[in-house]
């Protein structure tokens, strides 16, 4: 069975190759796409996949690279104002290669959620019911490394930045999220009666940014505390910070969504899927610093 993964030159979706390989899957059975290659040659080399170019942009090349496909994990895309076209591109061009299930990685809550960057996710899951492929859609909650792989400027500040109140958010590592999309794409997608056209809610251990702070400050034996800003004034950090201002606004209003529960599940299906209790906060965060720099 072909199994092809968008997005594959990323941290997810590098992940899903590597653990598809390491339960068993054929390496020759998988296809990692990325918009540039060579990007995918180590992939390629250390587990022996094929790879071919993918583009959003560029939909001749998604027919090449979908060629022959039975199951697409498409991977949302990180160009916000252009996934939907992206993806609704990517799921024309699976149909018409004769795929069989196309599974999305959506966000968490993706049809109630007020968030910025929900919008996209929920036309791309309405687009993908609609077109009547049988198909699986993984809202993943938020990932533990959107705040450990901060964790060398909040140490050097003593401060963990926000805007998400009280908020609880639910988070698991990449490697959870990683494994519950292998875990779909090789028959564990069903969490209840084995059918397809399933929406999963994922998310580990739920926890305020104020709990988070707790548990910097435990682990790297320094006080950080949580600081609460408004949005504007958290966007406006972010973009001081060098991000691009789109990105600085989405990232803010998702803190405002966080605030209102939007970035929260009490659903367990991560922990069905993967079969074992996500990554929790104190193991993320341990892990991070005990992680070579440099």
């Amino acid at each position: 069975m072909s199994v092809v993964i968008t997005g594959a030159t990323g941290h997810l979706g590098s992940l899903v190759v590597d653990r598809l390989i390491e339960i068993g899957q054929p390496a020759g059975r998988i296809v990692a796409t990325g918009r540039d290659t060579s990007r995918l040659a180590a992939l390629a080399q250390r587990t022996g996949v094929q790879t071919r170019r993918a583009d959003f942009a560029d939909p001749a090349s998604l027919a090449d690279a979908f060629a022959g496909v039975e199951q697409l994990l498409l991977i949302s895309t990180t160009d916000v104002g252009q996934r939907f076209d992206q993806h609704r591109q990517a799921i024309d061009a699976a149909l018409a290669a004769g795929a069989t299930l196309i599974v999305y990685t959506s966000i968490l809550n993706a049809d109630t959620s007020r968030l910025l960057l929900a919008d996209e996710h929920r036309r791309t899951e309405e687009y993908l019911q609609a077109s009547g492929a049988p198909h699986v859609i993984l809202r993943n909650g938020w990932y533990l490394e959107n705040y450990t792989d901060q964790l060398p400027v909040i140490r050097q500040h003593g401060v963990l930045p926000g805007s998400a109140g009280d908020g609880r958010v639910s988070v698991a590592s990449r490697q959870d999220y990683a494994d519950a999309a292998a875990a779909v794409l090789t028959g564990g997608g069903a969490v209840g009666d084995g059918s397809v056209h399933t929406i999963h809610e994922l998310g580990g251990e739920a926890f305020t940014l104020t709990e988070l702070a707790a548990t910097f400050s435990e682990v790297l034996g320094t006080p950080i505390a949580y600081q609460d800003l408004p949005v504007d004034d958290y966007a406006a950090l972010l973009t001081g910070a060098g991000l691009q201002a789109e990105v600085a606004t989405a990232l803010a209003d998702a803190d405002a969504g966080l605030s209102r529960g939007e970035l929260h599940t009490t659903s367990d299906d991560l922990a069905k899927l993967i079969g074992r209790p996500p990554t929790t906060r104190d193991q993320a965060v341990r892990d991070a610093v005990a992680r070579p720099t440099g």
